[in-house]
């Protein structure tokens, strides 16, 4: 009676770490995917290389839950490139895939933006500030 138990005891505790949560990055939200392949107009931003864990022992995890995986982790190393693109250069193999990173425009629009919305530097009319240190 105790081997079943056992068995099942330990087949249950595997099962969670076969699973990740891959999130989004900030950044990485940005970054959308050419599944078509049309980055014309495009500037290449550099090359992307992301790993998930494909199976755990004998444990097989979700074609389609790699991918996605997969593709968040590439969305996220693209925005640290900068870019606003990214197209899959082949289909994943053993929990791998290569992507190319591309900036498309909105990248550059977006630094610009918050360019325009930083405040304007102060007058240099020869004044000068510093911090007070307040002793309690």
């Amino acid at each position: 009676m105790k081997t079943p138990a056992l068995v099942a005891f330990l087949g249950f505790s595997v099962l969670p770490s076969a699973c990740t949560w891959v999130n989004p990055s900030a950044g990485g939200e940005g970054v959308r995917v050419a599944y078509d392949g049309n980055v014309s107009g495009c500037r290449t931003a550099g090359g992307v290389g992301v790993s998930v864990t494909d199976k755990v022992g004998f444990y097989h995890r979700s074609d389609l839950k790699v991918r996605d995986e997969l593709e968040t982790l590439a969305r996220n190393e693209a925005a640290t490139l900068p870019a606003d693109t990214i197209k899959p250069l082949e289909e994943p193999h053993d929990g791998t895939q290569k992507f190319q990173a591309y900036v498309c425009g909105r990248t550059r629009v977006r630094q610009r933006d918050a360019a325009r919305d930083q405040p304007p530097p102060p007058p240099t009319d020869g004044t000068q500030t510093f911090p007070v240190k307040e002793h309690r």
